[in-house]
């Protein structure tokens, strides 16, 4: 897949590459482009082309454990080394870095810089062989693949998260052109001139089923039938072995085609796809969660698509969820599968014109620039029609933010994860995770810690585990607190988490805090919710409630008691009965981590006379709250 870089070769131009080593040259003379932390901003902004990249972003990108109180000023410096590099490149009249929009802009043209350049040969690439052209398809396919250095993309910077994230998209996208090609070279009848690489190609991606198609069409055709059948069938060993999936209907048709003798120059797999892959790692501590893993699986693979809602409290697990299903589910969408987070670091929801704007950069959606949000929705539409794609819309707040990103037509399949139920989606599959039984949580927390410590005190892990609520978040923030304090007695831990004073103090593990994610959930609800919510923590010292007490202690009646339940099971700050069952017969259930934030935030805001504050007397808190709605 990899060729030798080709530049423009136009006299005084300068060229930066990203397609290998980060590099730049002029009339084939290499540029200084500074230290390393200068380089990893010039390497972001190169990344996101015509683009404004947030300061934010940058500082992150530099210092990923965190910024020095100078962060701002030496970016800045920076800055001002890239603006004094291009300026002896282009002299006192073009300035190439501009402040823009709370960031900086990089201006670059297609000619200058190898991922654009690959980006627009790859469309072109496509648009003719969706013209039939495919000749011409062939070539320019050829043409962007051969920009790409002997090495990996920005190898030399790949220890920065985020440099790594973007040098996997461009790896993602370059195997997405390289099937393209290889597709469109084995319907000219030149399967030959594919075969040579498809072979290392598979062994290094054996889950990527355009890749093993191709392979199989280009054996096939050139008269290797025997090969060609044995690539399936390995294929097919390997799913059943490994993720318990048979080959999609795609494969076993061209299979089929294949058994019956003579040659086939169409593949049957598709030939537009897009966007390759864009997910973030899946936990190596992923346990349990077999049914509904089942059931996302299930409902996400749909072949016609689909669009899958996984809700539940905060740190259920309901992101780690869907990011293991968007990676079994590879051989279901050959057309790429994406992770888009919808909101912003500190929470607050992200617009729908953004994330549009990242999922047209991500799955090389519309041309250059900006078009209007109408414009940029409506092209986003027909690229989901003719394509079959898996997104993940992670975090969602609601229902407006992601209106227009979810299909109207085609095959693509939509997982959103929410807190909230997002009752307002409607023609949507619903997952609603609730925590875990005791025994898939000590499953987890053994992961972590390890079987051998665990075993040294059953009991305590066991109290461990209540304490947290069986929280997948607060379980695995226990254990990797507990993998560091190794000196630590679990039965002493799991005294610190009974203390309900200082178990949130307990769980924060680094940067990971369960207070802080508890946070994000507590200022998502209304001034008004809070108040319901921090009534109800109050009465969790017996376990269960009446419908009476539960009116008692909100003030209201029997109506307007549910009511004001029923809004907090769909910003899901309480959990629901899974079955059905009447209102005066409900079990609802407040998590105890939950309570405890609930009490401390609602102290706090009482103190402070701020809005949501909740009147009346304080109840003493147990460990967790669960409102039983009488039979009457």
């Amino acid at each position: 897949m990899t060729r030798t870089t080709t530049g423009p070769g136009t006299a005084g131009a300068v060229y930066f590459s990203l397609l290998g080593p980060l590099s730049a040259v002029i009339d084939g003379r290499p540029l200084p482009l500074g230290p390393r932390k200068q380089r990893l901003v010039l390497a972001t902004l190169l990344s996101r082309p015509n683009t404004p990249v947030p300061v934010d972003v940058l500082t992150d990108v530099v210092w990923p454990e965190g910024p020095p109180r100078t962060a701002r000023k030496n970016l800045q410096v920076y800055v001002s080394a890239a603006r004094a590099l291009f300026g002896a490149v282009d002299g006192d009249d073009r300035d190439r870095v501009v402040h823009d929009c709370g960031g900086y802009r990089l201006r670059v043209a297609e000619g200058e810089l190898d991922t654009l350049r690959f980006r627009t040969l790859a469309r072109a690439g496509r648009t003719a062989g969706e013209r039939g052209d495919l000749r011409t398809a062939a070539r320019l396919l050829r043409e962007a693949l051969d920009l790409w250095g002997e090495r990996p993309p920005l190898h030399d910077l790949r220890d920065s998260a985020r440099v790594a994230e973007e040098a996997e998209r461009l790896e993602a996208r370059c195997l997405t052109v390289y099937e393209d090609w290889a597709e469109a070279e084995i319907e000219t009848g030149r399967a030959g001139v594919a075969l040579d690489g498809l072979r290392d190609l598979v062994e290094r991606h054996p889950f990527r089923e355009r890749l093993r198609a191709a392979w199989m069409n280009s054996l096939h055709q050139t008269g290797r039938q025997a090969e060609a059948l044995a690539v399936y069938d390995d294929y097919r060993q390997l799913l059943a072995r490994e993720l318990g999936l048979e080959p999609s209907p795609a494969m076993a048709a061209l299979y089929r085609v294949m058994l019956g003798e003579g040659r086939t120059n169409r593949p049957v797999t598709p030939r537009n796809a897009a966007c390759g892959v864009s997910l973030p790692a899946g936990s190596r501590h992923f346990t349990g969660r077999d049914d509904e893993l089942a059931r996302v699986l299930d409902v996400s693979g749909d072949p016609e698509g689909a669009v899958l809602i996984v809700s539940g409290p905060a740190g259920v697990g309901k992101s780690a969820l869907a990011v293991r299903a968007a990676h079994l589910l590879a051989d279901r969408f050959p057309d790429g599968r994406v992770h888009v987070r919808a909101r912003q670091e500190d929470g607050t929801a992200r617009s729908r014109n953004d994330m549009l704007d990242e999922l047209g950069r991500l799955c090389d959606v519309g041309g250059p620039g900006r078009p209007d949000p109408a414009q940029a929705e409506n092209t986003w539409q027909d690229w989901l029609s003719r394509h079959r794609a898996l997104i993940v819309l992670d975090d969602v707040a609601d229902e407006t933010s992601v209106r227009g990103l979810l299909p109207r037509s085609g095959r693509c399949s939509v997982v959103l994860t929410a807190r909230g139920q997002l009752a307002g989606l409607e023609a949507a599959h619903r997952e609603a995770l609730a925590v875990p039984e005791d025994g898939e949580a000590l499953e987890l927390l053994a992961t972590l810690i390890g079987e051998d410590r665990l075993r040294t005190d059953p009991p305590a892990a066991l109290r461990i585990v209540r304490a947290c609520g069986a929280l997948p978040l607060a379980v695995a923030v226990s254990g990797m607190r507990l993998a560091v304090l190794r000196h630590l007695p679990l039965a002493e831990y799991a005294d610190r988490l009974d203390d309900p004073t200082a178990a949130l103090d307990e769980l924060v593990a680094g940067d990971v805090s369960v207070r802080s994610r508890l946070a994000a959930g507590w200022r998502d609800l209304s001034a008004r919710d809070r108040g319901v919510l921090a009534r109800l923590a109050g009465l969790g010292r017996d376990g269960g409630f009446t419908l009476e007490r539960a009116m008692t202690a909100l003030e209201r009646d029997e109506r307007g008691t549910i009511r004001a339940v029923e809004a907090l099971i769909d910003s899901g700050a309480v959990t629901s009965p899974t079955g059905e069952v009447t209102a005066h017969a409900a079990l609802y259930e407040v998590p105890r981590l939950l309570c405890l934030y609930a009490r401390e935030s609602a102290g706090a805001e009482r103190d402070t006379g701020a809005p949501g504050t909740v009147r009346g007397p304080a109840r003493p808190l147990g460990s967790g709250a669960s409102l039983v709605l009488s039979r009457g």
